[in-house]
Parts: C-alpha cells; structure tokens; sequence
C-alpha cells in the first residue's frame, strides 16, 4: 500500500503502473505538501489511521491479485477527418497541449525526417517517466504536430539527447511541483540558418523556430515521455515557458567569444545547451557603468543554476572600459548576496552562464532554477544531415515581413 497526498493519487497511481505494479492500493491523504504544522499533521494521520488499516486487511481482489495493464492497440492511422476534428480527436485523447495541432500524416513525417540523416527507428533516449523510447520517427511526429519544419530537427534531436543525461536533473524537474521548463539555448551558424531569433523580443511569440522548437520539446515530453500534466507532471502552479523556451544567442552583436566557443567548440560549430529554470526575471540596473551593470546581476540573488542575458549595449559597455566575460562573472560570484544566517553566498562560476542577447533597451534577463538539485548545463553539438545547404535553401525566405504603418 502507499501514501500520498490526495492531490497525488493519480500520479501515484500512474507511477506504479509504470513499474509494474498497477495493482498497489493508493491511499490519499489530507495533509498538505510539506506541512510543518504538528496539529494538521497529526489530524490528517488521526483521520487517515482507519483507512490504513482496513487497505492493509482487506483481502485482496481478483484484479489486484492478477493485474493486468491495459494497453490500447497503436493503430497506423489514428483519425480520419476534418482539421477541425482531428484537433479534437486528439484535444481528447490527451496528446495536444491545448493549441492547434498540425495532422502529422505520412506525407509530413517523411518529409521531417528528411532533416536528419538517421534512420526513423533509431532510438536517440528514453524518456521519463515511462521510459518512452523517442526514436526518430516519434520526435518527427511531434515536430510536425507543433508546426516545425524539417531544419529544426538537428536541434530536436540533440536536445532530446540532452534531456536524457541525468546532469540537467530532468527525471525530477519535468514532473516536480516547481514547474521547471526546459531552456534552450542556441550557438553557431544554425541559427541563421533556421531563423531563430536573437535579437528584440527573442522570447515572445512571433517567430516560427524560436516557438516551434520550444512547442515541440513539450509535445516530445508529454507523448513520448508520459509527463502529462496534473497526472505525472504535477507542477503546482505550472509554468507559460513550457510552451517555448528557446532563445538564440546573439553573436553578431556580441563583443565577447560566445557560449559554445567558451564550452571548447568551434566557431562554426552549431549546439544547444539545455537547462531547467523555473523562474524569470528582468530588472532594469541602477547604472549603466561595469560596475552598476554588473552590480544589478549579482543582485538578482543567484542561489543556483541560472543564466543571466546581457543585452549587446551592456555589453558593449563592458568591453569598452576592457571587463572580458570572465570578470564580469568574478565580480557576480564575488558581489553575490550572502545567505540568510551571514554564510557565504556558495555561488560559483560554474553555477552561471553569461551570453549576449536580446535587443535594443536596458533590461538584464535572468532564468534561474531554483536550488540545490546538483544540476548543471549541458550542451550537445548539432548533427546536420547531408541535404543541410538544400534545406536550407527551401526554408530560407519563410520570414515574416511586417507592412509599415
């Protein structure tokens, strides 16, 4: 028998089914999360004890004696129908996440996979919390489902893989209740290559790799991983950059070297670099001298992984009065509040990412994960197929162009 909170039975539920065991009783509680308050705590066993005792004695039934895990048959083609009735269809069935859907019929998978030059059964990771394996085909699906073009699948797949080393701590953030989202950041040509947006309002919708990419990862999670919300993903107040988190940085108006260079990859070298914050912020700084700049950063009260976005203008700035990237992270490591009780703050370099992005304007950004998950950043170089120049090209004026008022 297990315990849990009432608001976790199906997710209790859900994860012994996963493990084989679909027939462990679940008891729910009425006890609040972490609760610190002995009275309600003691309430809530006082209220549960009998049920305890009777889900411990009561014999068990034929169902829970011989479970069986009901599986559904995988047919080929799922629907038939109107565009309409098909983001119904599937709005019910569960696999959408709450925004119209592309129908991904063969003819759109085959031509998503011609993004990558590995075969459609091969198996990039598997997922938690089912296990789900995410070959290539099912990543295909799910890109054509959140409105990708085939030019996305590189960064698909390498975040994929990404997300299955146990360093980003996805096996807990994706279905916590602190509702990390996953962060995607983009070095290297590809980003010119595929539009991603760098620049003015690179987190707001309105650009097609930025919001596709980010779509995508969140359908891959959810339909190929199971993290479903309020069943396994169980993200209390939830998080809007699960729908995308995906910002590129800006090395042309850079001053500095960017990321991936920093990380030990070539220039020319295309990657993306994944991590979980659960919170973002932007201040505007008291001064806009190095010192205020980076001032405001180590204000922001870094306490864990986070990467802090400087706008080109402070950048600028700082590499004019000749501060490299690097003092500008010992001053934050340096300046950083300290924790409550006079301990040192703990921040370390590592701890931090600094890249240039954004646009025109005077705000830092700030994502930041919140603490002591011992998780790091992890990057993975982009796989480009040998059609790349060619995919490019059909893809490279599919561009919004804006009328002037």
């Amino acid at each position: 028998m297990l315990l849990a909170n009432r608001g976790f039975v199906n997710d209790a539920h859900s994860a012994s089914s996963g493990k084989g065991m679909p027939g462990v009783r679940v008891l729910g509680t009425s006890i609040a999360c972490e609760s610190t308050v002995a009275e309600d705590i003691q309430s809530g066993i006082d209220a549960a004890l009998g049920d305890i005792i009777a889900a411990l004695t009561r014999p068990l039934t034929a169902e829970e004696k011989n479970p069986q895990v009901q599986k559904e048959p995988q047919p080929k083609v799922a629907f038939k129908g109107t565009l309409r009735r098909f983001n119904e269809f599937f709005y019910r069935k569960g696999w959408g996440d709450g925004l119209p859907l592309y129908p991904p019929t063969e003819e759109a998978v085959a031509e998503m996979l011609t993004g990558t030059d590995l075969p459609r059964d091969h198996v990039v990771a598997k997922l938690i919390p089912r296990l789900g394996k995410a070959t290539v085909e099912k990543i295909a699906v799910n890109a054509v489902m959140a409105g990708a073009l085939p030019i996305h699948m590189p960064v698909l797949l390498a975040t994929v893989d990404a997300l299955a080393d146990p360093k980003t701590r996805f096996d807990t953030f994706e279905v916590s209740t602190g509702s990390w989202a996953p962060f995607l950041l983009i070095n290297g040509p590809v980003r010119k290559e595929i539009h991603i947006n760098c620049s003015s309002g690179a987190l707001s919708p309105g650009n097609m790799a930025n919001s596709a990419i980010g779509r995508a990862v969140g359908l891959i999670v959810k339909n190929i991983g199971g993290a479903r919300k309020g069943i396994e993903d169980m993200g209390t107040l939830g998080n809007p950059g699960k729908y995308a988190l995906v910002l590129g940085e800006n090395e042309e108006e850079s001053p500095w070297q960017p990321l991936h260079v920093d990380l030990g990859f070539k220039p020319d070298d295309s990657t993306v670099t994944v991590f979980f914050p659960n919170r973002y912020t932007q201040n505007v700084p008291g001064q806009t001298s190095p010192e205020g700049l980076a001032g405001s950063m180590a204000g922001l009260g870094i306490r864990s992984l986070a990467g802090l976005v400087v706008i080109p203008d402070h950048a600028r700035i700082f590499k004019s009065a000749g501060w490299t990237k690097q003092q500008v992270k010992d001053f934050v490591v340096k300046n950083a509040p300290r924790a409550p009780g006079g301990r040192g703050g703990g921040l370390k370099d590592e701890d931090f990412i600094l890249v240039v992005a954004g646009g025109p304007g005077v705000w830092i950004g700030h994502h930041q994960s919140a603490g002591g998950f011992e998780n790091e950043f992890v990057t993975r170089k982009l796989q480009l197929p040998k059609n790349w120049d060619k995919l490019v090209g059909k893809y490279r004026t599919l561009v919004p162009t804006y009328v002037k008022y």
